[in-house]
């Protein structure tokens, strides 16, 4: 049912339905989040909800997979919702009613999304979902936002208030609640359009490392001159109270009342690594985004640069303990959450993201352009053999990124290339050679 585009009689609450009229231009999605303040009752009930939309989700997978087993096609989403009717009316899982129906269908369609995700190599094969690992539950609409009074009604829930620590922007699209080491959260996706941006600044190359997070090919004042970023390392300063913490937790009989303080502890020192990371690189990010207008960096692969050296009894690996720690390290850097957010907020500011090819960016001279693995004295010192130009190896590769950069996009706008595939920001995957 669609509502009316006129306000309610309590203009400080957004209507779940409310249709404002925006002169179109260019639609944005955008997610805010906030810690909830549930009561008693609230949390019991949330997670409850959680608990079912898990079940229904494993149930139904096993049930595709026993489909398979059996030779007969994977069932759709429109014949899930069938099932999901059948066992709510079942006596053994009748008290599936007591969560609100659309939450359970939302774990139908993240399945049958899974499921399409994995057919087009985007994902690996659904896995069952495990109690206290990511619980979550979405409301697709029925809900209300009262952003004066910091409160928000949910279905079978009722109001409950929240961390106002932002305005919420935009039309509500859709509401998911999750759960993480002790407390609740409320993420609430909107829909707005804005005028589209023109893109201020120049270009910029990046290189990434590890001794260094992210070398530019310049100083850059908006990070006080300086022509690098130092690497949080977030993971290596709390490695000590996490590895004493987890020894502590191996100690305690499982599932007692002190084994689930002891992960309690655990999962705070994650969450609070993991805040910290994401809170550097999101300011890393928007300054970035915000200064320029074109970012070039390398195309990295990092699944493959932090694959195991262990390999398997036969054959062994070599240099086992040397892998392991540089692939720490390089997870530790958030090299993917970086690209990551500089695509969507480049695309936010009118800028463009390019992803090169990394292939000899740090042994080509960028002076006299002879490669050449010599180039590289150190890790940190290039010296080229030929001209005998010298300078830092990750600004070197920087510079070469960026010139990289400037080819691929001269080459897409001239139509030496294929555009970039959808779901794509000017990235490399899906482009033709680029003769240059």
């Amino acid at each position: 049912m669609q509502g009316k585009d006129t306000m309610p009689s309590c203009s400080n609450v957004i209507d779940f339905f409310h249709r404002p009229n925006y002169i179109k231009v260019m639609k944005r999605l955008q997610a805010f989040k906030y810690e909830l303040r549930p009561d008693g009752q609230q949390e019991r009930q949330m997670r409850r909800f959680a608990g079912s939309c898990r079940f229904v989700f494993n149930k139904a997978l096993a049930l595709q997979k026993e489909h398979y087993e059996q030779g007969d096609k994977k069932l759709s989403y429109s014949g899930l919702c069938t099932q999901l009717t059948q066992w709510k009316s079942d006596t053994l899982t009748d008290w599936l009613t007591d969560t609100p129906s659309q939450a359970l269908q939302q774990s139908l369609k993240d399945l049958d999304r899974a499921y399409a995700n994995f057919f087009a190599k985007r994902a690996d094969f659904p896995r069952f979902k495990k109690k206290g690992q990511r619980d979550s539950f979405r409301y697709p609409q029925g809900c209300k936002l009262d952003q004066s009074n910091s409160r928000l009604f949910l279905p079978k829930l009722g109001w409950m208030r929240y961390r106002n620590s932002r305005e919420v922007l935009g039309v509500v699209k859709n509401i998911t609640v999750s759960h993480s080491c002790g407390k609740w959260f409320v993420s609430i996706q909107t829909e707005r359009e804005v005028e589209k941006p023109i893109a201020k600044g120049d270009a910029l190359g990046i290189d990434m490392g590890i001794s260094r997070f992210a070398t530019f090919d310049r100083p850059l004042p908006e990070f006080d001159h300086e022509d690098h970023l130092a690497p949080l390392s977030s993971f290596k300063k709390h490695q000590t109270a996490l590895r004493k913490a987890q020894q502590a937790m191996s100690r305690k009989v499982k599932f007692s009342n002190n084994w689930k303080k002891a992960r309690a502890k655990v999962q705070r020192i994650h969450s609070r690594i993991g805040n910290a990371r994401r809170d550097y690189l999101h300011k890393a990010t928007t300054t970035i985004s915000q200064n320029h207008a074109m970012v070039c960096i390398e195309d990295l692969q990092v699944r493959n640069m932090s694959r195991s050296a262990a390999g398997t009894v036969i054959q062994p690996g070599r240099n086992v303990r040397a892998k392991s720690g540089l692939n720490k390290a390089i997870l530790d850097q958030g090299w993917f959450e970086f690209r990551r957010q500089l695509d969507y907020k480049l695309e936010w500011n009118g800028g463009w993201l390019i992803a090169v090819p990394p292939k000899n960016t740090s042994r080509t001279c960028p002076s006299c352009g002879h490669v050449s693995a010599n180039n590289r004295k150190t890790q940190s010192v290039f010296e080229c053999v030929d001209c005998g130009f010298k300078e830092n190896a990750d600004v070197v590769g920087a510079i070469n990124i960026l010139r990289a950069g400037h080819a691929r996009l001269a080459c897409e706008v001239s139509g030496a290339t294929r555009p970039p595939a959808a779901g794509t920001h000017q990235s490399d995957s899906g482009l033709a050679p680029c003769h240059t």
